[in-house]
């Protein structure tokens, strides 16, 4: 598994990162300290707090990692 952290400050953002994530051809999966939910769910992202950064874990190779990576740049939370 492949990492990153993301910041998510509005609906408007988890819409928009499902849209991504939905689009990926390997699972992507949210996690905080306590929750983990599959990014590619709604009903998933939205029970998860967001008032922190959220890991996202993807389960792909170097390129895949690095084009989903750069896809969700305006979401990095480093």
């Amino acid at each position: 598994m492949r990492e990153f952290s993301i910041a998510l400050h509005s609906f408007a953002d988890v819409q928009d990162f499902v849209s991504l994530a939905t689009v990926q051809p390997f699972r992507v999966i949210i996690s905080n300290d306590h929750q983990r939910a599959n990014a590619k769910s709604f009903m998933g992202m939205f029970s998860i707090d967001y008032r922190r950064p959220v890991t996202v874990s993807v389960d792909c190779g170097e390129t895949e990692y690095l084009r989903f990576r750069a896809a969700a740049a305006r979401f990095l939370a480093e």
